[in-house]
């Protein structure tokens, strides 16, 4: 496999392991790392990229063994929290307070869920995966997914509601 043959092959979904990465390690600078890491892992074994059926899923089986492992690793403790919102022009300050607040609240609520939801929540609403794809993933059947999902989305439902309805009588 020649180097542009590779380049071909992981572009399309490079962004995709930088955001689970993200969602994982929440530092930019860790996810970039990690999303590093993951393409020089491809890039070392390229020999073997044609054995896989779906080279995008088995990158994004890498990422998340790969963040789950740093995670669990002593460095994870100097992982620092950096946020990276979206950034508006056109609406108010207050707006932009309450969307920041929003956007703030649902990431805490979303690295309080357990890691599998929190994978299975990136991978179907922010990825677009379909329920096989993840499956191939987390190597979960896709009812279990879809067990999971709704259980991620129900708590961030829950959590929101209570959060902004608190003190409202």
């Amino acid at each position: 496999m020649t180097q542009t043959d590779f380049v071909k092959l992981v572009m399309p979904f490079k962004d995709k392991v930088y955001r689970l990465a993200k969602r994982l390690l929440v530092s930019n600078e860790e996810a970039e790392d990690a999303t590093q890491e993951i393409l020089m892992k491809l890039w070392r074994n390229k020999q073997k990229i044609s054995e896989y059926k779906n080279v995008e899923a088995f990158s994004m089986t890498m990422t998340k063994n790969f963040c789950l492992d740093r995670l669990k690793s002593k460095q994870a403790q100097n992982l620092k929290i950096v946020h990276s919102n979206y950034q508006d022009n056109n609406t108010s300050l207050q707006s932009q307070v309450e969307n920041n607040d929003s956007v703030d609240w649902v990431s805490k609520i979303i690295e309080e869920l357990p890691e599998q939801q929190k994978i299975i929540l990136q991978l179907r609403d922010i990825e677009e995966y379909d329920f096989d794809e993840i499956a191939k993933v987390v190597d979960m059947n896709p009812t279990a997914i879809r067990v999971a999902l709704s259980r991620a989305r129900k708590t961030i439902r829950e959590k929101l509601t209570n959060t902004h309805s608190y003190g409202v009588k």
